[in-house]
């Protein structure tokens, strides 16, 4: 890529201006969604994630790093068309990042007047003048065109490779293994598709064991995603490091697994420490795998018609077996992070509030609950070796949940781990429960089922790209130190992507400077002939320019 380099000096240019001497000025909006891409730029993100893209093209005559952030910016924006491309770049922060060099200069349409852009793009190919870098039916034949397997094996390899070299991974090594259906219309072209029945929570039924005339069951087309998801304690951040799109029938237990041995090839050992997944994950030979090759722990709840349920319930009638109160273990305070505050008032605050979580942690735990008051209590079986599936010993927690009359339900959590603590078991299972949310707002906010296209390469393509978009814009707010935002849906986080600053940027010899537009216009307005009418020459001048920019524009 070519690079113009320019020195911001503004006693220079404003000097200049006030003779009359400049080469070029622009309005600018400042905008977070603009920021986003500069650092994908800046940080060579965009380019490490596109010097590996399985591209499917020989010869490249658009970058593929301008592909990815076109990409990016679409469903930022929540467009599933590439036929949005342009509309997208007018309003959006990409053309900002880009700059005048591939991002061209805003302009006038001759025939409707619109103001549009006028870009200088790759190659002298097209008949009409450019108004976007590349053109919009390029990004959709270069999406269809990408073989799917490529595609998954790029996003499950590059992606935590990214975020490895940004260095967000938490050092706890927490990771949550789901599965999700994606809906789609009812047409048969969807490519991979199956049609199932499913009740009306979305829960897959048996068709036999149920009567289909009962309006509480649909017939719906669906594919599955089974994701691997990185987060911590505090909840700051959910960055899915691993997906596949995969035909609804189709058991997600062994793709799941599949995707963590991807991810320690990836980024290698010790990244991953424990997996948290539900019981309809468990798989005895993969966990004794995990554990002995990978040193990953597992931590899964038990069915209760298996023989380990048996066992450790009954273990529980003996009058050895002790039980704990449980008590969450207290999230880590963080500095508030209210930009009206004081640094030291922000640390203050947090450690008041760790101190006063710790305080009240300690005093439950030698506090008996009252009668009447519902409680949880914690019992654990250390060395457990009656599954025959699992090759390794087990740590079993019972978790007894007592209702305000006294009576009681149990259900068993299980792990790899010899070391955890009942509470930290528990505690460490609770996390689950955070990606039921992450799927709503995948499919609620980000329009992850909105499959425009039947072509299973482009459904894959609107899956995986949606989720990168929503990882790498975590990552972002993460690095600017703002990841309370992460918690929040897309509509409340894209508040900030409306522009929060304006202003005029001026150029005269390879050096620039940023004025208000208040100072913008108190200079003009004092400026005196003959350097006023000097100035108003070279903006005529510019603004003529601009209208040639188009002059053979095809029609919106």
């Amino acid at each position: 890529m070519d690079l113009l380099a320019l020195e911001h000096d503004r006693p220079f240019v404003l000097e200049a201006l006030r003779s009359g001497e400049i080469d070029y000025l622009e309005h600018v909006g400042e905008a977070v969604e603009g920021d986003f891409f500069r650092q994908l730029i800046n940080r060579r993100v965009l380019q490490r994630l596109a010097d590996s893209y399985p591209t499917p093209r020989k010869k490249e005559e658009v970058p593929v790093w301008l592909y990815l952030a076109s990409e990016l910016s679409l469903k930022l924006h929540g467009a599933q068309s590439h036929h949005a491309f342009p509309r997208v770049l007018r309003s959006g922060g990409l053309i900002d990042a880009l700059g005048p060099e591939l991002g061209g200069c805003k302009t006038t349409h001759p025939e409707t007047g619109d103001v549009t852009l006028a870009c200088p793009g790759f190659n002298q190919k097209n008949d009409y003048d450019r108004q976007t870098p590349c053109d919009q039916d390029f990004l959709r034949k270069f999406a269809r065109d990408t073989q799917e397997q490529r595609l998954h094996a790029w996003f499950n390899r590059e992606v935590p490779r990214c975020l490895r070299s940004l260095k967000l991974l938490d050092p706890e090594g927490l990771f949550l293994g789901d599965a999700s259906y994606l809906f789609v219309p009812n047409n048969p072209s969807y490519e991979g598709s199956d049609l199932l029945w499913f009740d009306e929570h979305n829960h897959p039924v048996d068709a036999e064991k149920v009567d289909r005339s009962d309006p509480r069951y649909q017939l719906r087309r669906c594919y599955k995603l089974v994701s691997l998801v990185h987060l911590n304690r505090q909840l700051d951040f959910f960055f899915v490091v691993g997906a596949r799109v995969i035909s609804g029938r189709r058991h997600e237990c062994p793709i799941l697994y599949e995707l963590v041995e991807g991810l320690v090839k990836a980024v290698g050992r010790d990244v991953m420490k424990i997996l948290i997944v539900d019981r309809g994950l468990l798989d005895g030979p993969l966990m004794g795998r995990l554990k002995k090759q990978d040193r990953i722990d597992t931590n899964v709840p038990v069915r209760t018609n298996m023989d380990l349920y048996a066992d450790v319930i009954g273990l529980t009638r003996s009058p050895d077996f002790s039980w704990e109160p449980y008590v969450s273990s207290p999230p880590l305070a963080r500095p508030l992070t209210t930009p009206h505050q004081p640094l030291g008032i922000q640390k203050r605050k947090a450690k008041r509030q760790q101190t006063l979580a710790e305080r009240k942690a300690q005093a439950a735990v030698h506090q008996t609950a009252p009668a009447g008051i519902p409680h949880t209590l914690l019992g654990i079986e250390r060395d457990l070796r009656s599954w025959s599936d699992c090759p390794i010993p087990l740590t079993a927690v019972v978790s007894r949940e007592v209702n305000e009359h006294g009576e009681f339900k149990d259900w068993v959590i299980v792990s790899t781990s010899s070391s955890l603590t009942a509470t930290q078991i528990r505690s460490t299972y609770e996390l689950r429960t955070a990606i039921e949310e992450r799927h709503r707002q995948y499919k609620c906010f980000w329009d992850l089922t909105h499959m425009h296209s039947r072509a299973f390469s482009l459904v894959i393509n609107q899956a995986l790209f949606v989720l990168l978009a929503y990882t790498l814009l975590q990552a972002h707010l993460r690095l600017r130190k703002r990841q309370e935002l992460n918690r929040r849906t897309c509509t409340s986080v894209f508040g900030l992507l409306t522009p929060t600053l304006q202003v005029v940027a001026v150029y005269y010899q390879q050096r620039f400077c940023l004025f208000s537009i208040a100072e913008f216009a108190a200079i003009l307005l004092t400026i005196a002939d003959p350097a006023r009418s000097k100035l108003l020459a070279k903006i005529n001048r510019i603004e003529k320019n601009l209208y040639s920019l188009l002059e053979n524009a095809r029609s919106p």
